[in-house]
């Protein structure tokens, strides 16, 4: 496959993707655990928060979610910081924008794979933890969250490859990312097969390395975990 020179650019487009893609990964796992929590939690006033989040995101494409937090959210700071007397126009930044948008989207989806996974760790090994005098702290440190996380995996695991896709979204807004590469060099050579090809395998080698490491990871948290046959 002949690239013309322009795989340099779409390595360095690979690495801005796979920093939008870790970083929005991080902040979905915080939300989700917030979410989670919250719909478990007895405060009606965080569960229903919780619900409207996860309702509201499920129900909206990520890509109108994107250009409205971009365009949008632009528009709403910059009269914020005309109102407050602020003359000079701010920029959002690209990449700060799309971990913010794809972060956002998938803490809805991670909220239901960390609920469901809370649910499933026995609540009788809670307790034996507190009667043996463990605090709360330490049973969610040592029992809940382990066993937490070993049952939200699956879910994990596929919203992550979602994500990792959806990543291809950022290019609307300006970010210079993989799929913004590849449609420069696509649109500069007018060999739109070759290159599109070409950002296709990097895509499927970013979600084939991670498959192998979540069934790896998948391995080393079922130690020791008996499994039922049918």
């Amino acid at each position: 496959m002949n690239l013309h020179g322009y795989l340099p650019s779409l390595l360095e487009g690979s690495l801005l993707t796979l920093g939008v893609a870790l970083s929005s990964m991080v902040l979905a796992m915080l939300l989700g655990l917030l979410g989670a929590l919250a719909k478990l939690s007895r405060w009606r006033v965080a569960k229903a928060v919780a619900t409207v989040y996860t309702t509201l995101i499920r129900g909206v494409p990520d890509l109108l979610l994107m250009l409205l937090i971009f365009f949008g959210g632009q528009v709403l700071i910059n009269n914020i910081a005309l109102a407050m007397g602020h003359e000079d126009y701010i920029d959002i930044n690209p990449f700060v924008a799309g971990v913010l948008t794809i972060g956002f989207i998938f803490g809805a989806y991670l909220t239901e794979a960390f609920r469901g996974a809370f649910l499933a760790v026995p609540p009788g090994q809670r307790e034996a933890g507190l009667a043996f005098g463990m605090t709360p702290r330490q049973v969610a440190w040592r029992i809940t969250f382990p066993q937490m996380f070993r049952h939200a995996l699956p879910g994990l695991s596929n919203n992550w490859l979602v994500l990792i896709k959806s990543t291809a979204i950022v290019s609307v807004i300006g970010l210079h990312d993989l799929m913004t590469r590849g449609m420069q060099a696509a649109g500069n050579t007018r060999e739109p097969f070759v290159f599109y090809t070409a950002v296709a395998l990097i895509y499927l080698g970013f979600t084939s390395l991670s498959e192998l490491l979540f069934s790896h990871l998948n391995k080393r948290l079922s130690i020791g975990v008996r499994r039922h046959s049918l």
